[in-house]
């Protein structure tokens, strides 16, 4: 049997989840598949369960985490600005930065478990 641990950061703006694990996924995959309808066919979420998270982000931030244009004949997709971009920087450092912190902990709890 293998374990393994994962920290799940969230980010709340008032009761809504602003920055969370789900949020950075959706922008990894929007950075690798150029839209949103892709990038959610990836994750196995309908277009709208996409394009509702990256709006509720988008409305919780300064300046948008994701700018898109409209599909059809011409083309569309989807892009990360310079904000969507750090995010998903910013939260894959932070958890790396706690996993690090935290090895001595994991690894007391982990050998509590069924081998």
């Amino acid at each position: 049997m293998t374990t393994r641990a994962l920290f799940r950061l969230r980010i709340y703006l008032d009761d809504t989840i602003a920055i969370g694990p789900g949020k950075v996924q959706l922008l990894q995959a929007i950075q690798a598949h150029g839209s949103i309808s892709a990038a959610a066919r990836a994750l196995d979420m309908s277009y709208r369960r996409a394009w509702n998270l990256v709006d509720e982000m988008n409305q919780s931030l300064t300046e948008p985490a994701v700018t898109s244009a409209p599909g059809g004949s011409g083309g569309g997709g989807a892009h990360l600005t310079a904000t969507g971009e750090a995010i998903v920087t910013g939260y894959r450092n932070i958890e790396a930065l706690a996993q690090q912190a935290t090895v001595a902990e994991v690894e007391a709890l982990q050998a509590l478990l069924k081998r």
